[in-house]
């Protein structure tokens, strides 16, 4: 069942189309001309427009165009006399879906409103699964701090053009949501986004799995493999951690982006792509391209648009937000009291936005209370920047320091100081008792 509007000066034949869609269950809704035809639209949002083109006072031709201009507008089925079928063609070229030469047979009349009907269902399913799409995207990516709104002003104007984006940040700061939103806001946004990360797969094997590989090119081929470079033609390409890949693949991959055709590896055919390109490192890339690691003319091909994600540090005034979005997706009610908030938003957060989500999860799991406190965050939030800075708890030596050890000493020391007093030693650190004596029970430490 679809919702009609039929548009015709003639009654007769209003009527005559109106019965023959309402035998088969359809819902009608009929208009004289079309200015009545553009008043019933918005009230009764049909699936289809079936109208006349050859009408007294306006013509199909402007209801046509009229009603194309709207973004999910309904589908358009002109009618016209056997005389003037150039003009459903240019009623096509304005938007319609197609056409019928009078006098209509009852038949088709039916297949063709039916087949318009299921094309204007397709698209609205399609929008709304665009829109899901992207609010997944969007979702954790808060805006309150002026840097991440520049962020997402840039990622919308991106959005609907095919250039080249590099996205720069550090570690966890979220490359590979904002690429998945680039690429959702974009009309290639109905096909999968294409992804690898580069820093993940050996030299020889990274090749073959973004180029693919003919059958027989190599020891263990069986195969012919399509790569991923072919497998995202018509969709976005997202290149994770691009900064770790060789000179090589390098070189192939700026192949790929000039001549926009892809060469299998053991094969001779090129094979055209048409991709878009997105990709991201925590590297250091004008660096690397002065160390002899990365190409230069590479660098300038993918730095077409440079997306910049500053890290959670310097943007504090999303940390509130993104801790209530992380903490509803728990899907438990808690609330942050104040001074948890303020080690929360005091904390360097180094892990940024991946990090911070990690610990709301484990405290949500972990704390009963409907209200999250100090002492329920784990020690490394709870330790001032003084206590941090003391040599006997933070000097750390080149090969690195096991955490536990550091934390273990870090709790001893302070006991050690405060002649065994846990209420001394968790002052010193900053901390609670409660959360001491929990850390301290932990390690086996005791009062005395």
């Amino acid at each position: 069942m679809a919702k009609i509007l039929v548009v015709d000066d003639e009654a007769a034949q209003r009527n005559i189309m109106s019965s023959i869609l309402r035998s088969a269950g359809h819902v009608i809704m009929e208009a004289g001309n079309v200015d009545a035809a553009l008043e019933q639209l918005p009230g009764f949002s049909p699936d289809v427009v079936l109208t006349d083109l050859k009408m007294e006072g306006k013509s199909g031709l402007v209801l046509v165009e009229e009603v194309s201009r709207h973004p999910l507008h309904p589908e358009i089925i002109v009618i016209t006399a056997f005389g003037t079928v150039e003009t459903a063609v240019k009623a096509m070229q304005l938007g319609a879906c197609n056409y019928l030469v009078k006098p209509l047979e009852r038949e088709v009349l039916l297949v063709q409103v039916e087949k318009a009907a299921e094309k204007y269902l397709f698209r609205v399913e399609g929008q709304q699964l665009r829109d899901e799409l992207t609010k997944q995207q969007t979702d954790g990516l808060m805006a309150e701090s002026p840097a991440m709104k520049s962020v997402l002003d840039i990622v919308k104007k991106v959005a609907q053009s095919d250039s080249t984006v590099l996205i720069r940040g550090e570690s966890g700061t979220g490359k590979e949501r904002i690429a998945r939103l680039i690429h959702y806001l974009s009309d290639r946004g109905r096909k999968p986004m294409q992804s690898i990360n580069c820093a993940a797969f050996p030299e020889t094997l990274l090749e073959s799995e973004l180029f693919g590989h003919e059958k027989g090119s190599f020891t263990g081929a069986q195969n012919t493999h399509i790569g991923i470079v072919e497998s995202a033609s018509g969709s976005t390409l997202f290149l994770d951690e691009v900064g770790d890949m060789s000179l090589s693949t390098q070189a192939k991959l700026l192949r790929v982006l000039q001549e926009r055709q892809v060469r299998r590896v053991g094969g001779t055919k090129t094979i055209p792509v048409d991709i878009r390109i997105i990709a991201a490192t925590n590297k250091n890339l004008e660096e690397a391209i002065k160390q002899g690691t990365f190409r230069d003319d590479l660098f300038y091909r993918l730095n077409i648009i440079p997306i910049v994600i500053p890290p959670l540090r310097e943007r504090r005034e999303d940390i509130e937000a993104l801790v209530a979005f992380f903490i509803s997706r728990s899907g438990r009610p808690k609330s942050v009291e104040e001074r948890a908030m303020k080690l929360i938003k005091e904390y360097q957060w180094p892990g940024n936005v991946r990090e911070l989500e990690a610990v709301m999860e484990r405290i949500t799991v972990l704390s009963t209370s409907d209200v999250i406190k100090v002492e329920d965050l784990p020690v490394e939030l709870c330790v001032t920047p003084a206590s941090a800075a003391s040599p006997s708890a933070s000097a750390i030596p080149e090969q690195g320091i096991i955490f536990e050890e550091w934390e273990r000493n870090m709790l001893a020391e302070a006991l050690k100081r405060s002649q065994g007093v846990m209420a001394d030693a968790a002052k010193l650190l900053g901390m609670s008792y409660r959360t001491f004596q929990y850390r301290a029970e932990k390690f086996g430490l005791k009062e005395g």
